[in-house]
């Protein structure tokens, strides 16, 4: 709950990290104000230097009660997988024209199985099921977990190698889905060799 001159503005704040909550205060109350979330409170919050608009906050979502959520309370909506119901449901939820930002995972090498191998090393996590990438309380459990992952399930969801139709395909199930912005997300440590990989035979082809 975020208070200010102009009386209480409801927040949820079991959505919303604290910091969040905080400036989604400050877009409504900048002259100084206090909100109360769990596990604690801050009282006449202000930022000194606000902009001569609102700092716009885009909201994540991975399932259609997180859209309905953000679709409410969001600027922007940001995902990291392809799904035209959870856009859909943001859209029907809020005001029009607001942007989609959509997270696109990619692990590019110079050959698709070192690729593979790369992605299924440090980017296995992404791959565990249902809820436990939520749930799970520290990193011991997560690299537990990891060790049941297997490369070729790593494989069907972060795009791995060196053809470029399959990342053009990629990116066209974003937009094809209502994701206007596509932000390319590169698992390894040749990130110089992904960039110049996009800029000459990806990019061009858009």
């Amino acid at each position: 709950m975020c208070f200010s001159g102009s009386g209480p503005q409801t927040i949820d704040s079991a959505t919303f990290s604290s910091v969040t909550s905080w400036l989604a205060c400050s877009k409504c109350c900048g002259d100084g104000s206090s909100w109360l979330s769990s596990p604690g409170s801050d009282e006449n919050a202000r930022i000194y230097t606000l902009p001569e608009e609102p700092t716009p906050i885009m909201v994540a979502a991975a399932g259609p009660k997180a859209a309905e959520l953000a679709g409410r309370l969001g600027d922007g909506l940001v995902v990291t997988t392809a799904e035209k119901e959870i856009v859909q449901t943001f859209d029907q939820n809020g005001a029009s024209g607001r942007p989609h930002y959509g997270q696109m995972t990619v692990c590019w090498a110079a050959d698709e199985p070192t690729a593979r191998k790369t992605a299924h090393e440090l980017w296995a996590f992404s791959s565990v099921p249902g809820e436990a990438s939520q749930e799970l309380p520290s990193p011991q459990h997560f690299e537990q977990v990891s060790q049941l992952v297997t490369e070729e399930k790593v494989a069907e969801s972060v795009v791995c190698g060196p053809d470029p139709e399959k990342h053009i395909a990629k990116i066209r199930e974003y937009v094809d889905a209502g994701i206007e912005n596509v932000y390319v997300h590169q698992v390894g440590p040749d990130q110089e060799g992904m960039m110049r990989f996009y800029a000459n035979e990806v990019m061009p082809k858009l």
